[in-house]
């Protein structure tokens, strides 16, 4: 008699699980990343973060809401809230804190990252 060979894969996540040292949230970035997962109606949803090409200095930082951790995504819970990265973007973010303010002037989310060599004037772009 054979045995029936199951996939055992079908049922693992495609996605790892990293851990703050990768990327973390303040508490005020938590509570306004919550806020807005809650406006969306995604409460179980995860905070995308990518690093891509462009801005005045090389790269730049793109954040989006989704329902869930894409193949090959780093998960990470911080302060409450899941984060994703993508392997590639992983390189340029690890060790970064995302931070929020709800200033007049300079307010929104600021990523504070070792990795950076150089930044521009807008904080928006950097260059590794």
């Amino acid at each position: 008699m054979i045995a029936a060979k199951t996939n055992s894969t079908a049922a693992q996540p495609g996605y790892r699980i990293g851990d703050e040292r990768l990327i973390k949230l303040t508490a005020s970035a938590a509570k306004k990343v919550s806020a807005l997962l809650a406006k969306q109606g995604r409460p179980q949803g995860v905070l995308r973060v990518a690093v891509i090409g462009g801005g005045c200095s090389g790269l730049q930082y793109k954040m989006d809401l989704q329902d869930q951790p894409a193949n090959r995504d780093i998960l990470v819970e911080t302060s409450g809230i899941r984060v994703v990265v993508d392997p590639k973007s992983a390189l340029y973010v690890t060790g970064s804190e995302l931070d929020y303010s709800d200033a007049l002037q300079g307010g929104g989310f600021k990523v504070n990252n070792p990795n950076a060599a150089t930044t521009c004037s807008c904080g928006e772009s950097f260059s590794a």
